[in-house]
């Protein structure tokens, strides 16, 4: 995490609390010549709305403009993490067990660093997969530490 995320990080964490939503992620990204601080909130459930992606919006920027932790001029946008939300604190992972999910490893494992497939289990060996290879289909676990990023994802075959 940059010094900006962890600062707001700290910020926005009571405001999502208070709300009793989730803070899934704050990214502070330039794009071309602009800042964007983006910080995605989601419900326990994951189905947050407008209005409550507006409440923290507000609440965070009253909050951003009397602490000032940045420098430069930038963009908030506060919304839902999407369809293909961030699979970041075990918890995530825990509740996307037998949802279609995509990983990237460090380092390969049985010669791949990227897997799509369900999540079977989630335990304190890693992350099960059922990945389909061609037409066959394999469980792979990726151990915890491996793990370089992961997300929820859409499944466009259709077949389980």
């Amino acid at each position: 995490m940059s010094k900006v995320t962890t600062e707001v990080e700290q910020l926005v964490t009571p405001i999502v609390e208070s709300l009793n939503l989730e803070l899934v992620e704050i990214e502070f990204v330039k794009e071309g010549r602009e800042w964007f601080l983006r910080v995605y909130v989601d419900t326990p459930e994951g189905s947050i709305d407008i209005e409550q992606c507006a409440q923290v919006s507000e609440l965070l920027s009253e909050k951003l403009d009397e602490v000032d932790p940045i420098e430069q001029n930038y963009f908030l946008e506060v919304s839902s993490p999407g369809a293909e939300r961030p699979l970041k604190k075990e918890a995530d992972f825990v509740k996307a067990v037998n949802q279609f999910v995509h990983i990237k490893s460090y380092e390969p494992i049985n010669g791949m660093k990227e897997f799509e497939g369900y999540l079977e289990s989630y335990t304190d060996e890693g992350a099960e997969l059922a990945v389909k290879i061609k037409t066959r289909k394999i469980k792979v676990l990726i151990p915890k530490d491996k793990i370089a990023k992961a997300r929820l994802a859409i499944d466009f075959s259709a077949e389980r």
